[in-house]
């Protein structure tokens, strides 16, 4: 990079102001794009897009004309910040024009029923999008590590004669053939065991409070993969200051996603009582809190219950995240105290979550399996 274009480059970055110190010329593609940072991020003309719609539809096609999908997104999430373009969530125009991500869903889940009659097949559509490409991304490593996890569960090593899985008994005893005999002696017997309609039980209790936003999705995707393995009886309860249980919606993630109202308050306490009540084998369920744990309802009757679930033989998981943004805020002292009484509280990105699933199905210690995949609890 020669030092003119290092100069354009600052300008850009710097803004307008610095058009003195950084005296240069724009082409007539770089004035464009000059012109979209400033109505983004130029402080003094903040809200610079105006409230009307062809300016804010033009700004889209621009930063898709300037930049690559990775950039777009990005800016995309800034304008709904800095400049509160409610008109891009509002508008199917708009939608049309916006490039779908998880925020953007996150977004649209935060307006909820705000947003116009005119405007709910396009914002389905963009939810569609998104949820697809995760599913499609997620759904394969999520089944194999669960799916594997069990049947090996379901092994049994002294099957009775119509259980016995031949393939695998042949396989295992190929040491014990005898060859005056052209035979094999089954010294080790491999089953497939009983199988239960539902092996484990998962109940997965995700708070919906904004600062929850892309956790949710994740959640209710993962939900929708699970409910669709038939050795797992999948429930998915979301919370705020009421409980809501949304199982129903599992066979349709994006029906799912819009049954779920962002933001509000938030009262842990009331959510594990509801999944107390619908938990009938405490020995084989796993419940997975998906909150930062900032309880607004009685904080000692939550810890007190949370400890309750745990004596009853639930396996309870605390996930302050699930999500791909890092470290998340989360209350320290409810975290530090759900940990002293044995429960794993850490965050989890996406990546992580089948062979979490996995390990807590297979009642695996989580300390060490969090220790193996540098996940600080």
């Amino acid at each position: 990079m020669d030092n003119k274009d290092a100069i354009k480059r600052w300008r850009l970055v710097l803004g307008k102001e610095t058009h003195e110190e950084l005296n240069t010329t724009f082409t007539k593609e770089e004035s464009g794009i000059d012109k979209t940072l400033e109505a983004l991020y130029n402080s003094e003309r903040k809200g610079g897009l105006g409230a009307s719609s062809p300016n804010v539809a033009r700004w889209l096609g621009d930063i898709r004309e300037y930049f690559p999908a990775s950039v777009v997104k990005v800016m995309q999430q800034d304008a709904l910040k800095r400049l509160n373009l409610t008109a891009m969530l509002t508008e199917p125009e708009m939608l049309e024009t916006v490039v779908p991500d998880i925020h953007l869903v996150a977004s649209l889940m935060t307006l909820g029923k705000l947003i116009p009659e005119k405007t709910k097949t396009t914002a389905r559509q963009v939810v569609k999008k998104v949820v697809d490409e995760l599913t499609q991304k997620l759904s394969g490593p999520t089944q194999q590590a669960i799916t594997g996890m069990l049947n090996r569960a379901a092994r049994n090593t002294r099957p009775q004669h119509n259980e016995i899985n031949w393939n695998e008994t042949i396989r295992k005893n190929l040491k014990h053939y005898q060859p005056e005999y052209k035979t094999i002696i089954p010294e080790i017997r491999v089953g497939y065991g009983r199988k239960r309609k539902a092996m484990k039980d998962v109940v997965l209790c995700i708070d919906q409070s904004g600062s929850m936003g892309t956790s949710v999705i994740y959640s209710g995707i993962f939900g929708a993969v699970m409910a669709s393995i038939p050795a797992i009886q999948t429930r998915m309860v979301v919370f705020d200051t009421a409980v809501a249980d949304l199982t129903e919606e599992l066979t349709d993630p994006v029906d799912l996603l819009f049954g779920v109202q962002l933001g509000g308050g938030t009262d842990i306490h009331k959510a594990l009582i509801y999944c107390q009540q619908i938990i009938s084998r405490p020995l084989d369920t796993v419940l997975v809190l998906i909150s930062d744990l900032y309880e607004g309802g009685n904080q000692a009757e939550m810890r007190k219950k949370a400890v309750q679930l745990v004596s009853s033989g639930v396996q309870v998981i605390v996930l302050l995240a699930l999500n791909d943004s890092g470290a998340p805020f989360y209350d320290h002292q409810n975290a530090e105290f759900l940990a002293s009484a044995g429960i794993p509280v850490f965050a989890c990105t996406p990546d992580k979550f089948p062979d979490l699933m996995a390990a807590a199905l297979s009642k695996q210690d989580l300390a060490g399996w969090a220790g193996s995949n540098n996940i600080k609890l």
